[in-house]
């Protein structure tokens, strides 16, 4: 493939991110092809561990130096590879065409500066306004994110807000350079459910509103049938089944992403033990041979021994990295 796809905002080809441990390398995204369209909200989901986050720190290639790198692959925004940029360039993409929430927001806000100054800074660095005009801008944004008494809250610090208020400071910081791809990276995990059902309407009606791209990673499979047009289903570092979530849901033909949905609790369903897949996750650095999830897997044959199996296409948009399932054109079994 020569250069990406031109209806795709971002496409990632062949990501690879390693990390130096004292068990030697760890390839925590290993191979990763994706991506996202103008305007779609795309989720990422799988288990802690699988590569969500890394995926996303290596878009904005934030992963940490020396002992993380990205040592293979295209990472395309618009036609152009961000891995090829200079950092100097690169750091005029992150916030103004690409923007992350992070999963806890007191980690990402400095607890010494007003919310208010934060955003502002971020606005003045990025579409050059004067020191009045970008507080100004600090203020409509946190009015467009629907924080109660915005103008107030602009000069409150992050320990005087909730936890919500403070996950609204971080999508109105996001949004603040109108970015064309908004990352949110578990953005409801440390709220209560209400306040959960509140962010995720509120990031649902701006994406529709403003037009930009959502990349949602996510572990919640709730929140990706009610959200997302399209879902990714990471396992051990690679992707595993890409497809539209309705059809993905109603007919999951990954082995693994069968087990993820039978293992959501349902109304209904009569009482007794919840579904779950057996065994556990392998050690990245002790990966079986063959198909990473063959220990586990209830459709396992002898050439999943010897078979890394990549993603097929099987029409309509989904893929499949499970040669049962391809051999089967993605029928039930």
């Amino acid at each position: 493939m020569t250069g990406s796809d031109t209806t795709h905002l971002l496409d990632v080809r062949g990501l690879v991110t390693a990390f130096d441990t004292s068990d030697g390398v760890v390839r925590a995204v290993d191979g990763v092809d994706f991506h996202v369209a103008e305007g779609e909200t795309v989720a990422l989901v799988g288990e802690s561990g699988c590569g969500k986050s890394v995926t996303a720190l290596s878009i904005l290639r934030l992963v940490q130096a020396p002992a993380g790198r990205i040592v293979a692959g295209r990472i395309e925004l618009g036609g152009t590879n961000l891995l090829e940029l200079p950092e100097v360039e690169m750091r005029k993409v992150r916030g103004a065409k690409i923007a992350m929430i992070f999963q806890e927001p007191m980690t990402s806000l400095n607890p010494v500066l007003t919310v208010g100054y934060q955003i502002a800074e971020a606005v003045r660095l990025h579409r050059g306004l004067s020191r009045s005009d970008a507080w100004k801008e600090a203020v409509r944004v946190l009015e467009l994110v629907e924080m109660p008494d915005a103008a107030e809250r602009a000069a409150s610090y992050p320990h005087q807000l909730s936890g919500g208020m403070r996950q609204r400071v971080m999508i109105a910081m996001a949004l603040s350079c109108d970015p064309r791809l908004l990352i949110a990276d578990e953005p409801t995990t440390a709220l209560d459910v209400t306040i959960q059902a509140q962010i995720l309407e509120l990031l649902d009606s701006l994406r529709a509103r403003l037009g930009m791209a959502l990349l949602l990673i996510t572990h919640d499979l709730g929140v990706v049938a009610e959200r997302a047009e399209r879902v990714l289903v990471m396992y051990a570092g690679r992707v595993i089944e890409e497809g539209p979530v309705d059809a993905v849901f109603a007919d999951p033909h990954h082995p693994y992403t069968r087990g993820l949905l039978r293992s959501v609790p349902r109304l209904g369903r009569e009482r007794g033990p919840l579904a779950t897949i057996p065994g556990v996750v392998p050690k990245l650095n002790a990966l079986p041979k063959g198909c990473r999830f063959r220990d586990r897997c209830d459709a396992a044959v002898a050439e999943c021994a010897s078979v890394d199996p990549a993603l097929a296409p099987l029409g309509q948009g989904r893929r499949v990295a499970c040669i049962v399932a391809a051999a089967h054109g993605g029928l039930r079994w």
